[in-house]
């Protein structure tokens, strides 16, 4: 009978968990060349990415108890290759001209590239990975002399189409850009038009509307600085728009009405939240004011910096925002001990007697909020992850077909 192994330490731990997470990356932003363009699914799949390469960054920052400085350091250039990668990706992947040369792919990053490239940074080397096969990961080589006569009529073909999409997008709509779910396809009659899937962002406001059974995902080029957001008319959905609030772009406000057994990543919003007719559904959300009306059985994970506001509401439960959505949105924002964080301060307009506690709300016990794994490795979805796994592992009862 053999012994168990010795534990691993905490460095070893997170070497680990750092090694395999980096790899997963690496293969997603290598699969990203054999993703369609139509319906914006590569797009999708850049987002999932950055979103990957964000809580990578928000995994590190924690672990900076533990890791010695050197081992942060490199770490973090790894950290910071992937984002260089992935930048590189989505140019290589715009629309190119007519005519073009391509360029060899990079080879793969590891963890002893990023080392060596913290080395020579500090003896004053030139930048780039070096893998262990001598060649560098990140730095391109030589395009060929040539580009294939096929690859240069499969360029000049796919510009075509693309600018015949752009043209047509852009007769329908000059200053919106909307794009409608897949999985329902408009009502005949036009009379219901109104009630069509719409999920739209311009310079002035982003609205998400009509949707259920969706996964969404905020594309980190959503011009959502300084604008208001809408989420209205969802059931059954997962609404993430997290990732752009981390680049210190929250919302100017958000507005929330007739939500049922939904899953709301709201991100960080600089002013008024106001929440009207949310059912059986968990909210994440950091905003400068909370107001919620006629809502009934909702966990609220919240940072704000004023009192919170309820009224006709019931089986409301409070609890602080998840230590990971709390390090994703604050990462590149300002400190957020910087002003208190009043979540629990509930002022509750129909119950005026301040010497009883409100029966309309409670606080959320740690038993019952939901694991900080959940948020980190089920929330983001991802391939084997419905909508219905994501909404369970939050705690929200989901009638099965």
């Amino acid at each position: 009978m053999t012994s168990p192994g010795p534990e691993l330490s905490h460095q070893q731990r997170f070497f680990q968990f750092f090694q395999h997470e980096i790899t997963a990356l690496q293969e997603q932003m290598g699969r990203l060349a054999d993703t369609a363009l139509i319906g914006g699914e590569r797009t999708d799949a850049m987002d999932h990415c950055l979103a990957g390469i964000t809580r990578l960054s928000a995994e590190l920052k924690d672990a900076a108890g533990y890791l010695p400085p050197y081992d942060q350091r490199t770490y973090g250039e790894a950290v910071k290759a992937l984002q260089e990668k992935l930048e590189e990706t989505r140019r290589s992947h715009a629309p190119k001209p007519k005519f073009s040369f391509k360029s060899k792919s990079p080879s793969a990053l590891s963890l002893s590239d990023a080392a060596e490239l913290a080395a020579e940074k500090r003896k004053g080397g030139g930048p780039g990975f070096a893998s262990p096969s001598t060649s560098t990961s990140f730095a391109n080589t030589p395009s060929y002399i040539n580009t294939p006569a096929n690859e240069v009529a499969q360029d000049e073909q796919q510009t075509i189409e693309e600018e015949e999409a752009e043209e047509s997008a852009e007769r329908a709509s000059k200053a919106t850009i909307n794009t409608e779910t897949k999985l329902q396809p408009p009502p005949a009659d036009p009379a219901k038009d109104i009630d069509r899937p719409s999920l739209s962002t311009t310079t002035t406001s982003t609205a998400i509307s009509n949707q259920s059974n969706t996964h969404i995902i905020l594309p980190s080029s959503a011009p959502n600085a300084r604008t208001p957001c809408s989420l209205s008319k969802l059931s059954r959905c997962v609404v993430d728009l997290s990732v752009p609030t981390t680049a210190n772009s929250p919302f100017a406000s958000i507005t929330i009405t007739s939500v049922t057994s939904s899953l709301l990543l709201c991100g960080s919003v600089s002013g008024p939240a106001h929440i009207t007719g949310v059912k059986n559904s968990v909210l994440v959300i950091k905003c400068r004011q909370f107001r919620m009306h006629d809502c009934e059985d909702v966990d609220v994970y919240l940072h704000c910096t004023s009192r919170p506001i309820i009224e006709d509401c019931k089986g409301i439960r409070f609890a602080e925002l998840p230590k990971f959505h709390s390090d994703l949105i604050s990462s590149l924002q300002e400190d957020p001990t910087a002003v208190p964080n009043q979540w629990n301060q509930i002022d509750d307009f129909k119950h005026l007697d301040a010497s009883a506690p409100s029966p309309n709300w409670s606080l959320l016990s740690a038993e019952n909020s939901v694991p900080d794994e959940s948020w980190r490795e089920i929330v983001p979805g991802g391939p084997g992850w419905s909508v219905s796994d994501i909404l369970t592992a939050v705690h929200i009862p989901v009638a099965r077909s």
